[in-house]
């Protein structure tokens, strides 16, 4: 059921990345890209659910992203939970943990609560949506805050009762899951003085929204809006979209808006085999069916609406797969999709400001084989200016990264042994592949550049990874830290073989990788790496944990999303657990004496993904997502794997945990 639903069962498939590098010239031409035009598509309402609040009313938005600046080092005192199965959310003693919103909770006065026998696209719209992602939470006072969340994707045995096949469902139910993806933006209030917070849900709640495939319209940016490829006959411009599409994870800026990562927007198209030739190698390269008329597990969407009939609409594909920004602040505000920043399949975006001025981002894209990225603005931060810092990632620099490790190949022989020099580390460079309007990519214009990214990355030998994830700035040491979640065909058959910053043969745990960039410059084109923790069971050899001492750290595997507390340790959550228990949070030191010494902080319900994290500034509150709870093969709405959190069926939710006397997370 995971496989199905999250990535459209890509390890089924020969991965999208078959490069020798290069590619794209070798295989399709400019101008029959270019020729190969949308022929009409069905004009979409746009609207959307939510009222208004002007931002002069808010807080100051850029104090939401601000650590707390005074807080002092400490070891991580909690004790680890142990590896567990069971059916709810486990944290150590001393701290408590509460739902604070769940799929269905009513967001806008009015609104119906949730009702599976009787769930319609019109309640959904006003609804929590479902597999809620990522987090971030931006505080408007010291007792309210605003909760972003986006909305994955919809697990529909768990959803509606009855549920047969994709092809039985209703076209009302098709359009409750449509419904039920994008994002949402929901009141909080503190309880008490407590690290506890629960939504708001009485009086006006005028920030609260509904981001959805739906009705939302999203706004074009960057070198490649207005494209002949982002044209449809619904937005002849090329210019706006409608709904954001598989939001995985995000960032936030520290002008204060959320951004979103699309993903794995390839699974919900049909109609491939008949897009026109020259378009096929592109399509391909994202993961899209190119045979099959309809590809098994469709979702069928072109049922509720022919846009997603690449048949009929090929350019529609090329909408999805950016990275949104959303301001929580402005309710009514036209969200944007930033071409500048590349399209992939983006887990998400972390901004930090350089030196310079300048602001860089990094990215992953989530597929085995691809690809770690660097945004790095043309124009510079300004503190105070919000509409001038809002302007930031629509134009600037797009990198791509090529690794390269210091031993000896021959010292890298698969088995996760370390190198005679005790470290898997080495150089990078970030290849730039545009600026601007300018391509520096052979034979691509900087619109196909940022389009078709991965081809560009293929074209210029970017590193084929193990599934870069989420990808983020620690603000304590300017380091730059990414999950790499796993790769189980990496070294098999006629895949890529392993390299020193993949160096296990199918790997099923995931590394976290380490950057530093050269200078501490975050607009240097070098740098060097290394894998601080290469995760497993700590008795398996291949595991590595800093060099700490493995007897006294908690087993992990498939590291997803990362965050910093304001001291800079490290938290991990997890995606897909190859040891066989729940899911869960670790966190561990990233310095000094402790570094390495990873501790599980946390469990989620079996079947669930834990997604998140977000640590209040003050670091007395952890958000996370719990995301697919009873996703387990042959489990339906009528006879759920979970019923975690309420009893009768499982539903994804977001949870607060809190120390019962009110300290600091961790230590």
């Amino acid at each position: 059921m995971t496989c199905l639903y999250r990535c459209g069962n890509a390890c089924d498939h020969p991965a999208p990345n078959e490069s020798d590098n290069p590619y794209l010239g070798d295989v399709v031409s400019r101008r029959g890209l270019l020729r190969a035009s949308a022929a009409g598509a069905i004009v979409l309402g746009a609207g959307v659910t939510g009222a208004g609040v002007s931002v002069a009313e808010a807080s100051p938005a850029e104090a939401a992203v601000e650590p707390a600046a005074t807080a002092a080092p400490g070891a991580l005192t909690f004790k680890a939970i142990p590896p567990n199965e069971i059916d709810t959310v486990i944290v150590p003693n001393g701290y408590d943990n509460e739902v604070v919103i769940r799929w269905g909770d009513p967001l806008f006065p009015g609104a119906p609560g949730l009702d599976v026998d009787n769930q319609t696209a019109d309640r959904q719209l006003r609804q929590f949506g479902y597999n809620n992602d990522f987090l971030a939470v931006f505080p408007l006072d010291k007792n309210r805050a605003l909760l972003v969340s986006n909305h994955e994707y919809t697990n529909e045995e768990l959803m509606f009762p009855g549920f047969t096949s994709q092809e039985a469902l209703s076209v009302e139910h098709v359009r409750v899951a449509m419904a039920a993806h994008g994002m949402s933006v929901v009141e909080l209030e503190r309880v008490g003085r407590t690290g506890q917070w629960r939504a708001v849900t009485s009086g006006r709640r005028r920030y609260n929204r509904r981001y959805t495939m739906l009705e939302t319209p999203f706004r074009f940016d960057g070198p490649a809006a207005g494209s002949p490829l982002l044209r449809t006959a619904a937005d002849p411009r090329g210019i706006s979209a409608i709904g954001t599409l598989n939001n995985c994870s995000g960032g936030l800026t520290p002008w204060g808006t959320a951004l979103s990562g699309e993903e794995n927007f390839n699974q919900y198209f049909v109609g491939g085999d008949a897009v026109p030739a020259a378009l096929k190698p592109t399509m391909a390269r994202y993961g899209i069916n190119t045979t099959a008329r309809y590809p098994s597990g469709s979702r069928r969407w072109e049922r509720a609406q022919e846009r997603f009939d690449l048949a009929k609409h090929p350019h529609e594909a090329h909408r999805f797969g950016w990275i949104v920004e959303i301001d929580p602040h402005e309710p009514h505000s036209t969200p944007r999709k930033h071409t500048a920043m590349g399209r992939f399949k983006h887990e998400g975006a972390n901004v930090i400001v350089a030196r310079s001025g300048h602001v860089a981002a990094y990215m992953g894209d989530d597929e085995r084989f691809d690809y770690l990225y660097k945004f790095v603005s043309a124009k510079r931060y300004r503190p105070g200016d919000r509409a001038h810092n809002k302007t930031l990632l629509e134009s600037g620099t797009l990198y791509v990264a090529k690794v390269t490790g210091d031993s000896p190949p021959a010292e890298i022989d698969g088995s996760g042994r370390l190198p005679s020099d005790g470290l898997f580390d080495g150089t990078g460079r970030w290849i730039k592949l545009v600026s601007g309007d300018r391509s520096f990519v052979p034979n691509m214009t900087a619109a196909e550049v940022l389009i078709f990214a991965r081809l560009a990355g293929d074209a210029v030998g970017a590193t084929k990874m193990d599934r870069p994830e989420d990808v983020q700035p620690n603000p304590h040491n300017g380091r730059i830290y990414a999950a790499m979640t796993n790769n189980s065909n990496r070294g098999v058959g006629s895949n890529p073989g392993v390299d020193e910053a993949n160096p296990r043969r199918e790997n099923k745990h995931g590394q976290i990788f380490e950057i530093t960039e050269d200078g501490g410059d975050h607009t240097a084109e070098t740098f060097t790496w290394a894998l601080p923790i290469v995760c497993g069971d700590p008795a398996d050899p291949s595991s590595y944990f800093a060099g700490y001492d493995k007897s006294k750290v908690s087993p992990i595997s498939c590291p997803d999303n990362v965050a910093f507390d304001s001291t800079g340790n490290l938290w991990i959550s997890t995606d897909g657990n190859a040891l066989g228990s729940n899911d869960g949070l670790f966190a561990t030191p990233l310095e000094g004496p402790e570094r390495g010494h990873l501790k599980q902080f946390l469990t989620v319900p079996p079947g669930a993904e834990t997604c998140g994290p977000f640590l209040t500034a003050d670091d007395r509150s952890v958000f996370v997502a719990v995301q697919h709870p009873g996703e387990i093969t042959g489990a339906t709405q009528d006879n759920p794997a979970s019923t975690w959190p309420d009893g009768d069926f499982a539903k994804p939710s977001v949870v607060v945990t809190w120390r019962s006397d009110g300290g600091v997370i961790g230590t």
